[in-house]
């Protein structure tokens, strides 16, 4: 198993003008451990939706990568969302599932990808053609080349260690957060609009 936060670094080395997206509890934290861009959107809450927010960022901004960082127990909920990425095709979505095989925020129970259930056949199945599973730390760095790279939504499992790692934690404030993104990708003047 992968350390997550090694190969979350890995994967946002030279990300350019990259949106990222991270889901409920463990990616978050990673990816503040990482560093805090204004590129960022870390979602603190509404599990299951981190995919959707990256769709909808990847529609509205169709010439930079969106990147979603979910873990296994997110994904599971919003499962459903893989089918309306299929079907819309967003040539700019990739979605990286950190999957421990755990639920971290809730006291480190069993998910189902401990007992079988394979994330990346969930999505190829539903119409995402570019979905893999990566075991191996060589891998990482192929999967940083293809989020580049890649012309079509694109699905990777992340095997990841369920070692809890300390905390990192970035700013709790929606409004913050969401107005800080704005700026970033509209400037000053546009971001203000109503």
């Amino acid at each position: 198993m992968l350390n997550r936060r090694e190969a979350l670094r890995t994967l946002l080395q030279e990300r350019g003008e990259m949106i990222v997206v991270s889901g409920l509890g463990s990616p978050t934290y990673d990816l503040a451990a990482c560093g805090d861009e204004s590129l960022d959107f870390p979602l603190w809450g509404a599990m299951g939706g981190a995919a959707m927010v990256g769709l909808g960022l990847a529609l509205a901004q169709p010439n930079r990568p969106v990147l979603v960082v979910t873990g296994d127990g997110e994904m599971l909920m919003g499962i459903g969302s893989l089918a309306t990425i299929a079907a819309k095709q967003p040539p700019n979505l990739r979605i990286v599932v950190l999957d421990n095989e755990r639920f971290g925020e809730t006291g480190q129970q069993r998910t189902h990808t401990a007992m079988g259930v394979d994330l990346a056949a969930v999505a190829r199945g539903c119409g995402i053609e570019h979905s893999l599973t990566l075991r191996e730390t060589a891998q990482v760095a192929t999967l940083r080349e293809q989020l580049h790279t890649t012309q079509a939504p694109l699905f990777a499992v992340v095997k990841v260690s369920s070692e809890e790692l300390p905390r990192v934690l970035p700013a709790r404030d929606g409004s913050y957060l969401t107005h800080r993104l704005r700026m970033a990708l509209l400037g000053p003047a546009r971001a203000t609009e109503a």
